[in-house]
């Protein structure tokens, strides 16, 4: 066989490959049908310029649900039904994901601006703000530095306390670095999302095509790249001014947190604890990094019965 043809063959085989694994990254699932089917309707908010979808459902005081990175108001969707039985709750795609906008220059700092713009759109003075993981940090950045817009908080297994580069999970930490972008260019999305939350979760089973799907369909949206990764490469707060901004957090405060965690472990529940005045912690056994998900029904029920504990007695707290 010639050279010539024999490259010509390799090409052809590398080619094949690169199209069942494109294949391979579309998902099978239609994201966005949980919203549909759970008798919800998504609008869209301008906040800073930018096109926020958003969720809300029920009658009361305000709740305000903040997901995490590379998440989405999804995570919420089986917490949303038994807060909305008492609560006005309000879950939020943040920029650069769900159906948000996809800014490529988006920073942390847009992550916060991005909660208090939505409640000032929906004429919310004040909110319990419940944050997971990246918004979780979101969620305690407002209450430390805007404590008038924040009735109560609850930390989800909240970053803050692992910005640091070598502390991030592996694949902000892969994003971060200077290939991060080309890496994600290639079709590997799908195989890169499995892997994250098969460590997400403490139970497997839980992966499912649909959950798979509702994270994936995002970041096969043109400009999500651009955004996600200039999100991972954005300056973060150092853990010495972030535990100041702590500090300051005059909201009851709850953290909760699976006992399981993989990415951010149990250790920075008490770094939260410790940092927040009188905040109490309530952890949940076998589970993992988003509890709203792997434990929905137990999460609805603590956070709904501190928020109205928080709303007879501002000093309330979990513990008591």
């Amino acid at each position: 066989m010639s050279r010539g043809r024999a490259l010509a063959g390799a090409a052809v085989a590398v080619l094949a490959v690169a199209a069942a694994v494109a294949r391979h990254d579309r998902p099978p699932v239609t994201p966005g049908r949980w919203i549909g089917a759970a008798g919800l309707e998504a609008r869209h908010e301008t906040v800073n310029g930018r096109r926020l979808r958003l969720v809300r459902a029920g009658r009361g005081s305000p709740v305000v649900l903040v997901h995490g990175f590379a998440s989405s108001a999804y995570t919420w969707k089986d917490v949303i039904p038994t807060l909305a039985r008492t609560h006005d709750v309000v879950a939020l795609d943040l920029p650069g994901f769900g159906g948000s906008d996809q800014p490529p220059d988006l920073s942390f700092e847009d992550l916060p601006a991005a909660v208090t713009g939505v409640m000032d759109r929906l004429s919310l003075d004040r909110a319990v703000l419940v944050g997971n993981s990246l918004g979780g940090a979101a969620a305690a950045v407002v209450a430390g530095e805007r404590p008038e817009r924040v009735s109560a908080l609850v930390l989800v297994d909240a970053a803050g306390f692992n910005l640091a580069p070598s502390d991030r999970p592996w694949v902000l930490r892969a994003l971060a670095s200077p290939p991060g972008g080309l890496i994600m260019a290639l079709p590997l999305k799908r195989l890169v999302v499995e892997r994250s939350l098969r460590q997400v979760f403490h139970d497997d089973a839980l992966v499912t095509e649909e959950r798979v799907a509702e994270y994936l369909g995002p970041l096969l949206r043109p400009g999500a790249l651009a955004s996600v990764v200039s999100l991972a490469r954005s300056p973060r707060r150092d853990p010495a001014p972030f535990a100041a901004t702590l500090a300051r957090v005059r909201a009851p405060t709850l953290v909760l947190w699976g006992r399981e965690d993989a990415w951010i472990p149990l250790a920075h529940a008490e770094l939260f604890a410790a940092a927040i005045p009188g905040a109490e912690t309530v952890v949940l056994d076998e589970c993992g990094h988003v509890p709203q998900e792997e434990k929905a029904a137990e999460v609805a029920r603590v956070v709904g019965d501190f928020v109205r504990r928080a709303a007879r007695d501002p000093a309330a707290r979990a513990g008591e």
